[in-house]
């Protein structure tokens, strides 16, 4: 018996040998892969793990929020840049901030994956990662497609492609994907409703590994109250199946309002209104092609509810909006003028102040885009928190037409909506903020 267990022992001493040597042998950013890699894979789940390089071009993840799509795209990018030397890796997201704020600088980005003894420089004003081992990692923006027309790439990583403005990125980066034996894109975001999900989703079968995940598949790494205010905002919504749920809803569901939901939604009387909102989303030029103004004006009831009362918009010049948006505030006897200034600037706040020097005026600037601006608004319709009065036909028309597809793709900007969008929000996060009295 004796000398099966020496054998045992040698075997085992042996094979602990080899697994040193190993280790002792490899590359210092092969190493830091290889550790980072076993560290990962006793955190993630296995939903999360790159699937197995077989017939697959493409993994497709639609998952909700706070599902951890953007580790999980750091981490192949991560594991795949530091095994492979001299490899070239495109990061695209909607913009170059989000690819650079997101995919690299975020809490869960490029930089919290891989250690910083691997890195041998990062500029972020070019958006270049370079690591020691020769690999490059460049970030694209998808609002600017013919960056990808020339680059050609190993791998890459796209965030939240349905809320791709164009297209034509996507192709770019695909035709640019031709480097090394076996080129991949992993791609991560939230369900939408787009043409380009939906022709991905098509492949499913073919070239695309396809991965599903709802917000509650990571409870554990979320904190309550986050998952409370989530529940709150979307539950019992189309949204809300959308956002927590991953689902992606039909075609006829394509639009975030529809008539019937509207109708249900309609009144001819209101309760006390506690706060009026005046909001513009304003045009800087008046000719053919401008677009138009968007005003209007909405207000939270004494009953909890937001009310949507008149729509003024309108093609105007400067001048002419503002003299609009003033006349509305005082028929409304209003508490504010809320307006985007992306446009404008301070000249929109000048316009007003020049008919009015006293009028309570907030400017607000869009550091997102509509769809994921107007989501929310279009959870507070779904859950009937939000009531029209009366008939208000033009921007109705524009609500009901309003899409991921269609706002993408038109040369048209749907200012009604949009100025709805900054009503009900400034009424909605004051209501959550506005102060109260509480007795001892």
């Amino acid at each position: 018996m004796t000398p099966r267990k020496n054998t045992k022992k040698k075997n085992a001493l042996s094979l602990s040998n080899k697994r040193t040597n190993f280790l002792k042998n490899l590359p210092n950013s092969n190493l830091h892969c290889f550790l980072n890699r076993l560290q990962w894979l006793k955190s993630a789940r296995p939903e999360q793990i790159t699937p197995n390089p077989s017939n697959w071009r493409i993994w497709l993840i639609l998952a909700s929020r706070g599902w951890g799509k953007t580790r999980t795209g750091a981490e192949d990018i991560a594991y795949y840049a530091l095994w492979h030397s001299n490899a070239k890796i495109a990061v695209v997201a909607p913009t170059f901030a989000d690819a650079r704020d997101t995919c690299v600088e975020g809490e869960s980005g490029l930089l919290r994956t891989i250690l910083l003894s691997c890195i041998e420089k990062w500029n972020r004003s070019l958006g270049e990662l370079f690591l020691s081992n020769g690999t490059k990692i460049k970030l694209f923006s998808a609002d600017q497609p013919d960056r990808l027309r020339g680059p050609q790439h190993h791998r890459a990583w796209c965030d939240e492609l349905a809320a791709w403005e164009k297209r034509d990125a996507f192709d770019q980066l695909s035709f640019g994907l031709r480097l090394g034996a076996d080129p991949k894109i992993i791609i991560t975001t939230t369900p939408r409703n787009t043409e380009m999900i939906k022709d991905l989703f098509k492949r499913k079968t073919l070239d695309v590994k396809f991965t599903s995940g709802k917000t509650m598949d990571n409870k554990d790494n979320i904190s309550p109250h986050i998952l409370a205010q989530l529940h709150e905002r979307y539950a019992g919504t189309r949204l809300g199946r959308q956002e927590l749920d991953a689902e992606i809803s039909d075609e006829s569901e394509g639009s975030f309002w529809n008539r019937p939901q509207i109708e249900k939604l309609r009144v001819t009387t209101v309760p006390e209104l506690t706060r009026i909102v005046i909001a513009i989303d304003p045009a800087m030029s008046k000719h053919v092609s401008s677009d138009e103004t968007g005003i209007i004006a909405a207000a939270k009831g004494a009953d909890g509810l937001l009310y949507v009362l008149s729509d003024w918009s309108g093609k105007y010049a400067p001048d002419a909006w503002a003299a609009r948006a003033i006349m509305l505030y005082n028929e409304m006897n209003a508490h504010i003028i809320v307006a985007e200034v992306n446009a404008g600037g301070d000249l929109v706040e000048n316009i007003i102040r020049q008919k009015a020097p006293h009028v309570l005026f907030k400017s607000v600037r869009a550091f997102r885009n509509k769809i994921d601006r107007a989501l929310p608004i279009a959870a507070l319709y779904e859950q009937g928190k939000v009531k029209h009065v009366g008939s208000l036909p033009l921007l109705e028309d524009q609500m009901c037409n309003f899409s991921p597809d269609s706002v993408f793709s038109s040369t048209k900007s749907p200012d009604r909506v949009d100025a709805l969008v900054w009503a009900l929000t400034e009424l909605n996060t004051f209501s959550k903020s506005e102060p109260s009295i509480r007795f001892l």
